[in-house]
């Protein structure tokens, strides 16, 4: 498709500077003659020295622009917030750290495409994991019109054809393959390597990014208003900067660490190991709050609804008007869950140690559990008990009779 430079294509690349995107890059434009306008969508992974880096990096590979767009806001907002209503772990263990931030990242590059005026999106997938489906089902839901071009996927390059692709080129950066793949943002770390392509092997301490700093305990206490987290030990400050001090803190005691097994969306079982110390926090905290706050049956209903919220993201499904029903009603219990949780953090550990709260439903006046109660007499105790044993009771007369 090579075409004259005055009526070049215009095409938008998700751009992270590794040896995928950089292929596409070089490809893209020198070898079918799109006008390549490189973006990369920041949800937390990115400093800004690394930033530079990227758009450096990009420039020298010929792209005509490129931008990066901050959405660690919108990342929480549209997102994480509502893994924290719903304390979505997926399979009771992971926080969905990376997958979540996906959607997002998505979600503004198809916003960019037509801010630019692009007719394709281009993305370094392979054909091989999760990330091409959550890619490609936004575009193609957000913006149908737009073609979706995979070079890797496509051509099912290995890794060292693309190095050799560009040593021809003239790009001669250094492809060294780090042992451990990282991936950051602000709902956790992923960490890949030989081991977590096993199922027998665990992952060694200096794969963690966040090596262990601090060995006394140290006692800190969150302050969550209607499900959010709004102050650190007394502090008030947003969410979002909240997330990231409690982050600083805990990564000190290497807590957070685990490698998650599931099923991934093309149907095959995934091992990714993982380092998130403020998630795992503040869903746990968030939880015992919920416990003290909520009732029994919407304690019920937001884990059903929490699961499948979590599954339908993972699995690239964002866009699913049930997500926004789910949304709402997750957002609808948080009214009361508003108190202090009281934590401490110990090396590679924490422990829940209680909550403070105005709507603390574990109200002695009502009586204690166990312990003497205010509310009600002996016989009213037996009358309740009495009749609510009578389904079993005629269950199990009427069975007797006919066994």
């Amino acid at each position: 498709m090579k075409t004259d430079n005055n009526k070049k294509k215009k095409l938008v690349l998700a751009y992270s500077g590794g040896l995928d995107t950089s292929y596409c890059a070089v490809h893209l434009s020198q070898d079918l003659g799109y006008e390549v306008h490189a973006v990369s969508v920041n949800t937390g992974g990115f400093s800004k020295e690394e930033i530079r880096e990227i758009e450096k990096r990009a420039l020298e590979l010929g792209v005509h622009s490129y931008r990066s767009i901050d959405a660690v806001q919108t990342f929480y907002e549209k997102v994480v917030r509502y893994l924290i209503f719903g304390n979505v772990l997926r399979n009771n263990t992971y926080p969905l750290s990376v997958s979540a931030e996906r959607i997002v990242q998505a979600l503004e590059i198809v916003h960019y495409a037509r801010e630019v005026g692009a007719t394709a999106i281009a993305h370094g997938s392979t054909g091989a994991g999760n990330d091409q489906v959550r890619f490609d089902m936004i575009f193609q839901i957000e913006a149908p019109e737009i073609e979706i071009i995979t070079p890797i996927r496509d051509q099912q390059l290995s890794r060292e054809e693309e190095i050799a692709y560009l040593k021809n080129k003239g790009v001669q950066y250094s492809w060294e393959k780090a042992q451990y793949s990282v991936n950051k943002g602000l709902w956790g770390t992923s960490v890949g390597g030989a081991e977590t392509l096993t199922s027998e092997k665990g992952l060694p301490d200096e794969a963690f990014p966040s090596p262990l700093e601090k060995e006394n305990s140290l006692d800190i206490i969150l302050t969550f208003t209607k499900g959010e987290l709004t102050a650190l030990d007394g502090k008030e400050d947003d969410p979002v900067n909240n997330i990231r001090k409690l982050e600083e803190v805990a990564s000190a005691y290497a807590i957070g660490r685990d490698i998650h097994v599931g099923d991934t969306i093309i149907g095959i079982k995934g091992r990714v190991g993982f380092e998130a110390a403020a998630p795992l926090i503040i869903l746990k905290a968030h939880h015992l709050l919920e416990k003290h706050t909520l009732s029994k049956w919407q304690q019920f209903q937001k884990e059903q609804l929490g699961n499948f919220y979590g599954m339908l993201l993972h699995e690239g499904n964002y866009l699913d008007e049930v997500m926004r029903n789910i949304e709402a009603f997750l957002a609808d219990t948080q009214r009361n869950v508003s108190g202090e949780v009281f934590i401490t953090l110990h090396p590679y550990r924490f422990t829940l140690n209680g909550i403070r709260s105005q709507h603390d439903l574990m109200s002695a006046k009502f009586g204690s559990y166990g312990e003497m109660n205010r509310a009600w007499t002996a016989e009213d105790a037996k009358g309740f008990i009495k009749i609510l044993s009578n389904p079993g009771k005629i269950a199990n007369q009427i069975n007797k009779v006919h066994d």
